[in-house]
């Protein structure tokens, strides 16, 4: 039994540089492959979250040429609006919570307000409300980002 064991500290002192070479290649692979999927999700998180804040903007731009100039027929049409509306709630469904609900909250105020934006003030009030929450919410998860 000495000699099997012997054999095998033998071998262990032999082979400890391939040993540890093993060791440490299998751990920089696994660090790297974790590093890459980090990197990606970053990408995807920060692409989406400058694609919201676009389409906010358009969103705003529908809502003031509505409202202020009085052009629901043109660039203040209901349908393109409802269209920004849209995508930043499918954006949404990629970045992180809360996003998602914000862009649902989105929705559902667009779809109750956006019949009187060229007449009510409150009407606008609460629409930009849910743009500046979900442009802060959007803002505070590109900040996070690593």
């Amino acid at each position: 039994m000495t000699n099997a064991n012997n054999g095998i500290i033998a071998q262990l002192k032999r082979n400890s540089v391939a040993l540890i070479s093993v060791v440490i290649a299998v751990s920089s692979l696994s660090y790297n492959t974790w590093r890459n999927e980090k990197t990606e999700e970053n990408r995807n998180q920060r692409f989406a979250a400058f694609e919201v804040l676009l389409k906010l903007n358009e969103l705003q731009q529908v809502i003031f040429h509505s409202h202020y100039d009085k052009d629901s027929s043109d660039k203040g049409n209901p349908r393109t609006g409802w269209a920004y509306v849209l995508t930043v709630r499918d954006l949404s469904r990629v970045l992180h919570p809360p996003l998602p609900a914000t862009a649902d909250e989105l929705v559902a105020v667009w779809g109750e307000n956006w019949a009187g934006l060229d007449e009510k003030k409150t009407n606008v009030d609460l629409i930009m409300g849910e743009i500046d929450n979900i442009r802060s919410e959007t803002l505070l998860l590109l900040d996070s980002l690593e």
